[in-house]
């Protein structure tokens, strides 16, 4: 079965918001797709995942349909493998977690050590009064003192 036999030339981007979920049918027609192709790349990338109904029948979102029709330009349009394509979109979502909710890299934040991704927030106010932070600076420079000497 041909990828053009499901070609709907009309409907080139995915109608989000007018349904919740999207039959396999549907994406067909939207992107142009054969179903095994949808199939073969739910095995192929990780991020494609649609949910299945109570009868086992794929039920795509719109952020589904979105990763499909970005798959569907990387390896077509743009003739990356299946493995570039993976890698490209792997990265894109790593640096779309980095940069934050707003879009902004956030300055105030630093990796935990050893828990990969969550981050940790760091306050600008001292959690100790000044004088006994002076004390302490007081009781390094002692130190430093004594070890260099």
């Amino acid at each position: 079965m041909s990828d053009k036999n499901f070609t709907n030339d009309e409907q080139q981007s995915p109608p989000i918001g007018k349904k919740l979920y999207y039959t396999i049918k549907e994406v067909c027609q939207m992107t142009g797709l054969s179903p095994h192709t949808l199939r073969n790349w739910e095995d192929e990338f990780f991020q494609l995942r649609p949910k299945k109904n109570s009868a086992g029948n794929r039920a795509y979102r719109d952020k589904d349909i979105e990763l499909v029709f970005q798959i569907k330009r990387l390896l077509q349009e743009k003739k990356y493998t299946i493995s570039g394509a993976r890698e490209i979109i792997r990265e894109e979502r790593r640096e779309k977690r980095l940069s934050g909710r707003g879009g902004k890299r956030q300055e105030n934040t630093a990796a935990t050590a050893g828990q990969g991704h969550e981050t940790l927030k760091i306050s600008t106010q001292p959690a100790l009064p000044p004088s006994v932070i002076s004390n302490i600076r007081a009781e390094l420079d002692e130190i430093l003192r004594i070890l260099g000497s």
